[in-house]
């Protein structure tokens, strides 16, 4: 969809109109005047043959070649989609127990696996990327970097351990944003833009209160944005034992809702697939006002130079 940047530049529209209707007026004023000649022949030796309604064609091309300029000065622009410059991501993974259960096949924590690499393919390459881990602990597994093949081999390299610290993985992601941001120079005055991406199944068992981690992040102003893996029947085979591991959609929902982010429910790793390319182009790029006025320059050029040569070539004279 086109924008106009300056659109009080229409107004020569009116200008343009106002010559049309001259134009007009004086077509008029000069049949009038023909018509006053009671002798034909004389009026042909008196005034040269015109070349009909070909004499029209260069005043319109003019009007508008003079119409598409003053488009040109109103600085029509479009939407486009622009890579964030220096953005920064926390991929956030739950390797708790209950993600080695198999109703995301082959298990939720494979499938987020396989997602979170495709994931770091999405993203463009000037934004930093990293990864952290947790369970009943917290670990950043890959600091923010733009080395994709880093976060992918550290991705690949993730286990399942005991308990879920929920509200501690998200202070943890924080602080690693902090800490990167301090790193980048002019980082506290042009902070990039920040994120996090948790994929998790929800249930929180220990650690600080997710509240006080969604109260954090919405401080910080870096949105959280949540995939809950699983289905109401997962079940998981923990030292001998078959455990039941629903999803806990409603703390997913709850991040994602109280931080700014988005939330996303996936069962299955090519619905996870396409929950993740959604996020990167969220994440990726963010739409900008984009000038297409060379265009109606161009245009209005093209113009202008046709009505030139009708005229020269109809007429031999210059309008």
């Amino acid at each position: 969809m086109i924008h106009l940047l300056s659109p009080s530049w229409l107004w020569l529209l009116f200008a343009v109109g106002a010559l049309l209707v001259l134009y007009v007026l004086l077509q008029l004023r000069r049949k009038r005047y023909a018509v006053r000649f009671s002798n034909a022949a004389l009026l042909g030796s008196l005034a040269p043959r015109r070349p009909g309604w070909r004499r029209h064609v260069a005043f319109g091309l003019l009007l508008l070649a003079l119409a598409s300029l003053t488009v040109a000065m109103a600085r029509p622009s479009r939407q486009v989609k622009v890579p964030r410059d220096r953005a920064t991501v926390m991929m956030v993974i739950d390797v708790s127990f209950s993600m080695d259960a198999t109703d995301v096949s082959p298990t939720r924590l494979k499938a987020a696996q396989a997602a979170g690499k495709e994931f770091a393919n999405l993203l463009p390459s000037s934004i930093n990327l990293g990864l952290e881990s947790f369970s009943g602990t917290t670990s950043i597994d890959a600091k923010p970097t733009t080395n994709r093949a880093q976060v992918q081999s550290a991705i690949g390299r993730l286990h399942t351990a005991a308990s879920t610290a929920t509200g501690d993985a998200i202070f943890a992601a924080l602080d690693a944003l902090q800490t990167f941001q301090q790193e980048i120079p002019g980082g506290k005055t042009s902070a990039p833009p920040e994120r996090i991406v948790m994929l998790s199944d929800g249930a929180r068992t220990l650690g600080r209160p997710v509240d006080s981690a969604i109260t954090a992040a919405k401080a910080a102003k870096v949105p959280i944005s949540t995939i809950a893996f699983g289905t109401p029947n997962g079940e998981v085979d923990i030292e001998g034992n078959r455990s039941s591991v629903p999803v806990d959609t409603d703390t997913m929902k709850q991040i994602a809702a109280g931080t700014g982010g988005s939330y996303h429910a996936a069962a299955s790793e090519q619905e996870l697939r396409d929950v993740y390319r959604d996020l990167g182009s969220q994440i990726g790029f963010v739409k900008k006002p984009r000038e297409v006025t060379t265009w109606a320059i161009g245009f209005g050029l093209v113009l202008a130079f046709a009505a030139a040569g009708a005229s020269l070539f109809w007429t031999n004279r210059l309008l």
